[in-house]
Formats: C-alpha cells, structure tokens, sequence
C-alpha cells in the first residue's frame, strides 16, 4: 500500500515541479524587465534563487545531469549577477547538490565509489585547470563560449541515447585490475542486476576534457559523465546517473578552491542557491528509481538551449 502511494505521489510531484519551474524563469525574466535591479530589493533577488535551485535540485537528479550544468546559463542569463560569482556559487551549487543527493544513492547500492574515484581523480586535476583559464577571460568571451557550450551540450542531450541495461561481454584489463565492478538490486526488474565496465582508458581521457570544462564554467558536467559512464564504459544507467553524483563532488571541490581563492563566491549568491539545491535533491533522489527520466530530460534539454541562446546574446551585446 506505501509503495502505491510513494508511486501516485511521485507522478503527481514531479509534473507540479516541472510546471513550477517553466512558470518560474520566464516570471524572472519579467521581474527583471519590468524593474530595474536596483529597484529590487536585495532579498527579493535572495528570495527567488532560492526557489529556483530548489525545483532545480528536483529535477537536475532525476534528470541525470548537475545542477551546475543548469543553474549557470539560466542565473547569468535571467539574475542580474556578473558571470564571474555566478560560476562560483554553480560550482558549489553542484557542489552541495552532489553532497545531499549522495547518501541515500550510496545506501540504495547504486552508486560505485571505484569508479568514481577513478575517473574523478584525473577530472579534478583538469578542474582546477579550468578554473584557473576561465577567471583569466574577459566576460563577453566567457559569456560567448559558454553559450556555445550549453547549445553544444542541449544537441549531445537530444541525440544521446542511453541504454538502461548495456551488455558486457568482457571487461578491460584496467576495469579488471582497479576491480570495478558491483551488483544492485533494480526496483522495476525486481531483482539484483550485475554489472561490469570497459574501455576505461579512453573514459579516463574522456574525463580530461569533462573536468577541464566543469571548472571553466562552473558548470557540474552531470550531463558528460552520465554518457560517458553509461554509453562508452558500460554501466546501467541508474548507476552511471547516481556514480555521477559522486563525480561532481569531488572535480567541483577542486575547481571551486580555486573561484574562492580568487575571491568570486559571494554569500548572498551562493547561501540561498546552495540551500534550495541541497533541499530539492533530497526530493529528487528519493524520486530517482519512482520515475522514467525522458520526458524531465526533454524539460532540461529545453531550458538549456533557451539558457544557451540568451548567453550567446549577452556575449554579443544583444
């Protein structure tokens, strides 16, 4: 009976946050059109980043991607922030999200602490390298490249297909000696699902370029790590989505060192952003195995190439 329940409030609750959040951005982009930043008082602004990350949190879990990668093409498009604070707060956004989501993955089996450590530990080197090109860049090239990049990612989105049960047939000899390998029990087969990985030096190479570009952009990447877990190395999907979780903690700790050193994270971004993230993925991680992730990951598609065309503007001065 608990579990008919858990079922009927997870489909009603996820189209209601769905729903929030289409309404949400566009009343921003009118608050912000119709009154000056100025004009608005500070906790207002305050007010309405928290709301955002929270529906944000919900639906970057159950969508399989960072709420990095969503929460810094939409705030530097529809808040009045310079881009620069705007990239620290998303690292620690993705940061804190990763965080609160992580614990109960960990205890349902589904996400594998030797693969991510694995491919984290090369990621967080090219995070902090990132971090430390993005800061040197003039805003309107930030702003350009990265509307580039969120398009680029929207097109990777659409035309990625994930399988939600990769067959295996052998495993690399890397994947053999690191013992990457785990077994989980699936609530929709109702049974344990063994699983098991290769071709894990090119993943490694993979995640060069995925740290390199999470730190440039205080983006989470969730949206890279999820393919390359599941399309290039093999895992089930729900392990791929909830082993990225793990990933982006530790390259967004590394790349955000860098953005406090310099002095970009500020509190009144940063607190209310990190507080809404870290309640809405609780939600959204209990979601996870309740709900199917295509018609939210068509949402997210949407609101990325809506939030990639907006920073191409600005970086042309429209």
């Amino acid at each position: 009976m608990s579990s008919i329940v858990r079922d009927g409030a997870a489909r009603v609750l996820l189209p209601a946050v769905i729903s929030g959040m289409l309404f949400f951005l566009p009343s921003a982009a009118c608050a912000a059109q119709v009154q000056p930043a100025d004009q608005l008082a500070w906790w207002v602004w305050m007010l309405l980043l928290f709301v955002f990350t929270f529906l944000l949190g919900i639906i970057a879990v159950v969508a399989g991607v960072g709420g990095g990668v969503l929460f810094v093409p939409i705030v530097s498009s529809f808040f009045p922030f310079h881009i620069d604070f705007v990239r620290g707060a998303g690292l620690l956004v993705a940061l804190s999200g990763a965080l609160s989501a992580g614990s109960p993955l960990l205890k349902k089996g589904l996400a594998n602490l030797k693969l991510a450590l694995s491919m984290a530990l090369i990621g967080s080197i090219s995070s902090i390298a990132g971090a430390m090109v993005g800061l040197a860049m003039p805003e309107r090239i930030v702003q350009l490249l990265l509307g580039l990049t969120i398009m680029f990612i929207s097109f990777v989105m659409y035309r990625a297909k994930n399988s939600a049960y990769p067959q295996i047939d052998k495993p690399d000899t890397l994947s053999k000696m690191l013992r990457i390998y785990g077994v989980y029990y699936d609530e929709h087969l109702k049974k344990d699902v063994d699983w098991q990985i290769h071709r894990t030096p090119v993943g490694l190479f993979l995640f060069i370029g995925i740290g390199f570009m999470a730190g440039m952009f205080g983006l989470g990447a969730g949206f890279a790590n999820v393919p390359v877990f599941n399309l290039v190395l093999g895992a089930p999907l729900r392990v791929s989505v909830a082993t990225s979780v793990f990933v982006l903690s530790i390259n967004d700790t590394a790349a955000a060192w860098v953005y406090l050193h310099k002095g970009a994270v500020l509190p009144l971004i940063a607190v209310p952003s990190i507080a809404g993230m870290m309640l809405g993925t609780k939600i959204g991680a209990r979601l996870l195995t309740k709900v199917h992730t295509s018609v939210v990951r068509r949402v997210v598609i949407a609101l990325l190439a809506v939030a990639g065309l907006r920073a191409l503007l600005k970086g042309f001065g429209i």
